[in-house]
């Protein structure tokens, strides 16, 4: 019963608050901004992705080609495995197994580093958006800057505006 009448409580609330919203509509702006449109159409982000596919492309291939590698002897294991002395087959086995554990860490390795690297990037990207994006608020004097939600009116919608701002190098 107490949290029935909470929640009615609750919604009288809201309800007055809603009743006098008509009165400041004038002086109350809010707009949206899609985070996953900067990250994929802003020309830091871009460039950041860029950056991360360089630093890290020797690296993947290294590991792409080990993998490769690492299968083919394995391959090549099953077929000759029943012409193979026990004490061969076992020595082969075992190197496999070795070879395998050590392919698995530098590939963990490799997926952590470029993680924390495309953090530190992603990072970065997200700092100069939302210097860009306090900008523009402060500019067309808007109140509140929404970043995720379910449902927006693409009328609040200034992702366009910051974009815009950010890809000419205004956010550096």
């Amino acid at each position: 019963m107490n949290y029935l009448l909470r929640h009615a409580l609750t919604g009288l609330a809201l309800g007055g608050l809603l009743l006098s919203a008509p009165l400041q509509a004038q002086e109350f702006r809010i707009g949206f901004v899609s985070t996953d449109r900067i990250f994929k159409e802003a020309s830091t982000a871009k460039s950041a992705q860029l950056k991360l596919e360089q630093e890290f492309s020797k690296r993947e291939k290294e590991i792409v080609d080990s993998g490769a590698a690492l299968k083919a002897l394995a391959d090549t294991f099953e077929r000759e495995a029943p012409t193979l002395s026990t004490a061969q087959r076992t020595a082969q086995q075992k190197q496999l197994v070795e070879q395998d554990r050590d392919f698995q860490r530098k590939r963990r390795e490799f997926q952590e580093d470029l993680n924390a690297r495309k953090n530190e990037e992603l990072q970065q990207v997200i700092e100069r958006a939302n210097k860009v994006v306090k900008q523009v608020a402060e500019a067309e004097k808007y109140d509140l800057i929404l970043q995720d939600a379910v449902y927006v009116n693409p009328r609040l919608d200034i992702t366009d505006k910051v974009l815009k701002v950010l890809n000419s190098n205004g956010a550096k």
